[in-house]
């Protein structure tokens, strides 16, 4: 095989035919899906090329970003069962090179071993950047032309057919399945320990702080759509305080209220009343943006908005719901009160008259 794959992904020897190799170098791109002005460009490097790459596009992302590192917490076992999905992970927002410097150690590692994925993120700026446990790497921009000029400097040719490693069959293999005269020199040098992406990466998750996150939204806003949000949150005296916030990170706000509201809301009263006015903070925007944005936000907000209604209870009623904002659509998230109540909001409901004897 040319292609020159990490060694934590190996293809089926069945995928080879007369000597020639399945993959190649180069990207394909394509208009993102639900977004009118940002991409999706494919990348399939070598192993070699991986962390010059991480490093050039890194300058891409401006003064701040995040890590993305995806990995199983727990070693995978041959039980005979799927196994499941990874564990996403995020770090706060960072300098950019502080986060490129931290990773300088371990770029070598997580780029090889074949359970582990990571990359860069700007949500603010409608940047992100993910080299997969696949070993495909993936960028989504609004500014795909510049992406695409670095792509050419590191002589990755344009493919409009381009075959990935999921084309294929394939095995991903750990740093520990490698015998270490099989191991790159410099990993062969250390250690069983340095070598287990378990370790490894919860190394990184406690250097950075990282969070776990459960993607149960999945979306993506361009620079531009992130921009109509910040201009419309700013002609409101309250909501302009989060105009500069990054909106995705609003949205992924209101589906974890609706989550935590789903098992039990253990918060008070006005802790609740908070989750309803960042509601209204996001329908201020739907109502406020161009058609194709509004349309896109509330695709997003279907699940979410579908689940709370299904929580609520006593739908007759109604909690008050603040004068000042201007919006048209009746608002259901006062209608009624959550079903799961912990202690302290059925304490504040019954003090403020909800339940009648």
């Amino acid at each position: 095989m040319t292609f020159n794959l990490p060694i934590g992904l190996r293809l089926w020897e069945t995928e080879f035919r007369r000597g020639k190799s399945p993959l190649h170098r180069g990207y394909t791109f394509s208009p993102l899906e639900a977004s009118s002005d940002a991409y999706r460009i494919t990348v399939m490097a070598e192993a070699d090329q991986i962390s010059r790459l991480f490093h050039d596009i890194g300058r891409l992302f401006g003064p701040e970003s995040f890590l993305i590192l995806e990995f199983y917490p727990h070693e995978m076992e041959a039980t005979g069962e799927e196994p499941t999905g990874p564990t996403t992970f995020y770090s706060p927002y960072l300098p950019t090179a502080d986060l490129l410097k931290a990773l300088e150690s371990y770029m070598p590692r997580l780029i090889h071993d074949g359970f582990v994925g990571f990359g860069l993120a700007n949500n603010r700026a409608g940047l992100e950047f993910f080299y997969s446990e696949e070993k495909v790497l993936t960028c989504f921009s609004g500014n795909h032309l510049r992406v695409i000029d670095l792509l050419n400097q590191h002589g990755l040719p344009h493919r409009p057919d381009l075959p990935t490693p999921g084309d294929f069959g394939h095995d991903h293999l750990s740093l520990l399945c490698h015998p270490s005269d099989d191991l790159p020199p410099f990993l062969a040098e250390m250690g069983q320990d340095d070598l287990d992406y378990v370790l490894f990466c919860q190394e990184v998750v406690e250097a950075l702080d990282m969070y776990p996150v459960e993607e149960t939204l999945s979306f993506f806003l361009s620079k531009k759509e992130q921009d109509a949000i910040e201009e419309c949150l700013s002609r409101h005296s309250e909501f302009s305080e989060f105009a500069e916030e990054d909106f995705g990170s609003l949205l992924l706000d209101w589906n974890d209220f609706v989550n935590e509201c789903e098992a039990a809301f253990e918060g008070d009263l006005w802790e609740y009343q908070q989750g309803l006015k960042l509601r209204d903070m996001i329908q201020y925007v739907i109502e406020g943006t161009p058609p194709s944005l509004s349309a896109k936000l509330k695709e997003i907000l279907a699940e979410p908005d579908a689940q709370f209604q299904r929580n609520l209870i006593d739908r007759r009623k109604r909690l008050d719901a603040p004068g000042d904002i201007p919006v048209r659509e009746e608002r259901f998230w006062y209608q009624g009160v959550v079903r799961n109540q912990g202690a302290y909001l059925r304490r504040d409901l019954i003090r403020c008259g909800w339940f009648k004897p």
